[in-house]
């Protein structure tokens, strides 16, 4: 089974996010793999032993992008490939669509492809939705558990109401859940291989996509106002003369 696993690079969850020249900027904060894309890498990897196979990692974004995918590999990924191109600097959800359903056409042959539920930067959660629109297949959204048979795959989806199994026939996009199961440790070994190995970058050219261009527009960014507090401590020779000033000052600014 060929499973293609589709994970992002984000900023780390503690970066403290800031608008810069009207752009988001999260400073000098490392950037790290999609901690929801660590499931998909994990679930991938359950499959692979379960069915047999390889899985391929496949990431969109600059050349920093190789650390998410050599974390992938040190999970226990087979390889990985990198979408590189300056004019997916500014692309949107629909557009990372087309180019990751582009991307696993020119793999060829994929049964499954794997998103994590959603990423941290975004959070909107639609790109697993649009690439399998543009690629014709079912989606499996929300898994917990993953069971295929033949051609078809079923899965356990955690829902608000509780649990709901479903079943499509494969090629299928899915997306997973944390039930799925608890990303394994990169090993010292799989470390090693994942420094030594050389990633290929594919550009917009050789996917066969032109004249990309993102639907959302984005608006200049501007930070909240800053706020000034003062604190005072009210102080006095007993309790009543300290209510009595604090009441005078709550009069006074008006509080009340």
């Amino acid at each position: 089974m060929k499973i293609v696993v589709c994970i992002k690079q984000v900023p780390d969850s503690e970066a403290k996010v800031v608008a810069l020249n009207g752009q988001v900027s999260w400073g000098e904060s490392p950037l790290v793999i999609n901690p929801f894309d660590e499931y998909a890498v994990e679930a991938g990897l359950q499959q692979r032993e379960l069915q047999g196979g390889e899985v391929i990692a496949v990431c969109i974004g600059g050349e920093s992008g190789k650390d998410a995918l050599k974390h992938a590999l040190a999970m226990g990924a087979d390889s990985a490939i990198l979408i590189c191109d300056p004019a997916l600097d500014l692309i949107d959800s629909q557009g990372a669509a087309r180019v990751l359903a582009a991307a696993i056409q020119k793999i060829g042959l994929v049964e499954l492809a794997i998103f994590g539920r959603q990423t941290i930067d975004t959070s909107t959660g639609l790109t697993t939705a649009q690439t399998a629109r543009i690629l014709g297949w079912p989606m499996l959204a929300l898994a917990g558990s993953i069971k295929i048979e033949g051609s078809k795959a079923s899965v356990e989806r955690v829902i608000e109401e509780g649990k709901q199994t479903v079943s499509a026939n494969l090629p299928a996009v899915l997306s997973v859940v944390q039930s799925i199961g608890e990303p394994r440790y990169p090993s010292f070994m799989g470390i090693r291989k994942a420094s030594k190995a050389v990633i290929p970058s594919w550009t917009l050219a050789e996917l066969g996509i032109a004249g990309l261009k993102a639907v959302v527009t984005r608006t200049e960014l501007l930070n909240p106002p800053s706020r000034n507090v003062a604190c005072e401590i009210i102080s006095g020779s007993s309790s009543e003369e300290i209510a009595g000033s604090l009441v005078e000052k709550i009069l006074a600014e008006k509080v009340i």
